[in-house]
């Protein structure tokens, strides 16, 4: 799938509304009973960009936008301002926020993960694309040196570590991260008149796997 690695504008992302969504088949049997089952081992996350946009001059950004995309062509970075970072909302990232991994003495790679827990269950939330400059890594309670003890690929998330961790020692890391999305329309319409009455474009995006 072909993705570009630029960032959709965060300050028109900034006020849309959006989150998860979750495929679950349900059959309901002749007893009243349930069957419940899933084909998606991960949830997929939808907003709409339009609710950001403030200005014509924020029009003008994002017809550029959606034009050097070419449309639902190619994917790129969406920040959710709701859940961005492996910290909670009002934490700074710090190395010791998720478990990514146990070492085993002879794995080096790892990917980036974030967990959802609830009660006595969590899930594992796959991240593809960490923000350069925000991530952190480290093994049982030592903080690791990036280019020197790990290195990053940023367009999947993977940590490569120089050398494996021995068995049964944790590795961890915090990040802040960006969702890999593509618009999910195929025209933007707008009007000026619409614009300064206060009234807003529909412009979903829908997350990509990548």
């Amino acid at each position: 799938m072909s993705f570009h690695e630029v960032r959709f504008p965060a300050s028109l992302s900034f006020g849309s509304v959006g989150g998860p969504e979750r495929r679950t088949d349900v059959v309901t049997l002749a007893n009243g009973y349930e069957e419940r089952n899933t084909p998606w081992a991960h949830s997929r996350r939808r907003y709409d960009a339009g609710l950001g946009l403030r200005s014509l001059d924020d029009i003008e950004t994002l017809i550029a936008f959606f034009e050097a995309r070419q449309g639902q062509m190619h994917g790129f970075r969406w920040k959710d301002w709701s859940d961005f970072k492996s910290a909670k909302a009002t934490g700074e990232v710090d190395f010791r926020d998720q478990v990514i991994g146990t070492g085993d003495g002879q794995t080096v790679v790892f990917q980036l993960l974030k967990s959802y827990r609830s009660g006595g269950h969590s899930y594992a939330r796959p991240i593809a694309k960490p923000v350069m400059g925000t991530v952190r890594v480290g093994v049982e309670q030592d903080a690791l040196r990036e280019a020197v003890d790990y290195t990053l690929d940023a367009a999947t998330g993977r940590i490569t570590l120089t050398h494996p961790p021995a068995e049964g020692q944790v590795i961890s890391a915090g990040f802040e991260f960006d969702v890999p999305v593509r618009f999910d329309t195929t025209s933007i319409q707008t009007s000026v008149a619409s614009v300064q009455a206060g009234d807003v474009p529909n412009v979903p995006v829908v997350e990509v796997r990548v």
